[in-house]
C-alpha cells in the first residue's frame, strides 16, 4: 500500500502538470484517477490501523472487519471520482472535442513515465500476492481472498496501467490527426474500465463484509481436527465465519458418548479446542457444544 500509494501521489502531480499544460480530457481523467488511487490507499491504511484496536462490550469480537468497510468504501470512491468523472469528461469532450494544440510532447513523456512507475507498483502487488496466493488462479485470489487490500491494490494497479495505456492511445491518436474526439474516446474508456473495476470490487467486498467462511481447505481442515481424536463420535453442524481477515470464529455441535461424565466431555472439549487452533491458528474464537447424538439424527445438520 505505501508503495502504491508513493507511486499515485508522484504520478498525480504529473498528470495534472500535464493536463493543465496540454488540456487533455484524458490527462485530466488519469489525474483524478491518481488522485482516487491515493486516497484509497489512504483509506486502506485507515482502515487497517483502526481494525487493530481490541475488542468492546459494544464489539466483543473486535473491530476485524472495519477493514472490509474501508475496501468497500474504496470501490464507491473508484467508482464515483474516478469512473463516473471520466465518464462525464469524456461526454463534454466528444460534444465539444479540442485537439491537442501545444506542448505536444508532454503528455507522452508523462503517460511514458507513468507507465513504468505504475508497473513497479504492480510488480510489488504481485509479489506480495504469490506469498500467499498458493496455486490460486488470479481471478480465484481475488474472488476467495480474505485480505482485502491485495485484491484491491492488484485491481487498482491493473486498471491504472491499462487506464494508461487508453490514454496514451487517445493522446497520441489526437496528435496525429488532429482531432479531439480520440482523445474524448480514450476518457470514456478509462471511465468503464474504473466502473467495472469498481463494481467487481464492491462485489466481492461487499460478500467479506455480510460474512464468509473461511476457504473450503480450512474448514476441511476444523472438521478433521474435531474427529481425529476420541472424544468426539461425529459432528453433527459446523459453522465458521471470518469475523476479520486473520481472524475466524468457529461454532460446532458435537456428538459424545451417552456414557461420558461432564468431567470427560470438559477435557474432551478442551483437547478439541486445541486441536482446531493448531490445525488454523487464526480461529480466535471457538464455541463448542456437546450433545448426545440421537436415532437418525444426520451429519452436519442444520439445527
Amino acid at each position: 500500500m505505501v508503495a502504491a500509494l508513493s507511486a499515485n501521489l508522484g504520478i498525480a502531480v504529473t498528470k495534472f502538470v500535464a493536463f493543465a499544460l496540454t488540456g487533455s480530457s484524458a490527462m485530466l481523467a488519469e489525474s483524478i484517477h491518481s488522485v482516487a488511487d491515493s486516497g484509497n490507499q489512504v483509506l486502506l491504511l485507515v482502515g487497517g490501523r483502526r481494525s487493530r484496536r481490541g475488542a468492546t462490550p459494544d464489539h466483543p469480537f473486535g473491530y476485524g472487519r472495519e477493514r472490509y468497510l474501508y475496501a468497500f468504501v474504496v470501490s464507491v470512491v473508484l467508482f464515483v471520482v474516478g469512473g463516473l468523472f471520466a465518464l462525464y469528461e469524456a461526454y463534454h469532450k466528444l460534444i465539444h472535442p479540442e485537439a491537442i494544440d501545444s506542448w505536444h510532447w508532454v503528455p507522452l513523456v508523462v503517460l511514458g513515465t507513468a507507465i513504468g512507475l505504475e508497473s513497479l507498483s504492480f510488480r510489488t502487488a504481485i509479489r506480495e500476492t504469490n506469498k500467499i496466493r498458493g496455486g490460486m488462479t488470479w481471478g480465484g485470489f481475488i474472488r476467495r481472498a480474505k485480505v482485502p487490500e491485495l485484491p484491491v491494490i492488484l485491481l487498482e494497479d491493473f486498471a491504472a496501467l491499462v487506464g494508461l495505456v487508453l490514454a496514451l492511445l487517445g493522446v497520441g491518436l489526437t496528435l496525429l490527426t488532429g482531432n479531439g474526439i480520440w482523445d474524448a474516446l480514450g476518457t470514456g474508456a478509462i471511465g468503464i474500465l474504473l466502473v467495472v473495476v469498481a463494481i467487481v470490487l464492491a462485489i466481492e467486498t461487499k460478500s467479506l463484509l455480510i460474512g464468509e467462511a473461511p476457504v473450503e481447505e480450512q474448514t476441511a481442515a476444523i472438521e478433521r481436527a474435531i474427529i481425529e481424536g476420541p472424544e468426539v463420535e461425529r459432528v453433527i453442524h459446523l459453522r465458521a465465519v471470518h469475523i476479520g481477515p486473520e481472524d475466524v470464529l468457529v461454532a460446532v455441535k458435537v456428538a459424545v458418548r451417552h456414557d461420558d461424565t461432564a468431567a470427560a466431555v470438559a477435557r474432551g472439549i478442551d483437547a478439541v479446542e486445541a486441536r482446531i487452533r493448531a490445525a488454523l491458528p487464526i480461529a480466535r474464537v471457538i464455541y463448542i457444544e456437546p450433545d448426545i447424538l440421537q436415532a437418525g439424527t444426520k451429519d452436519h445438520e442444520t439445527a
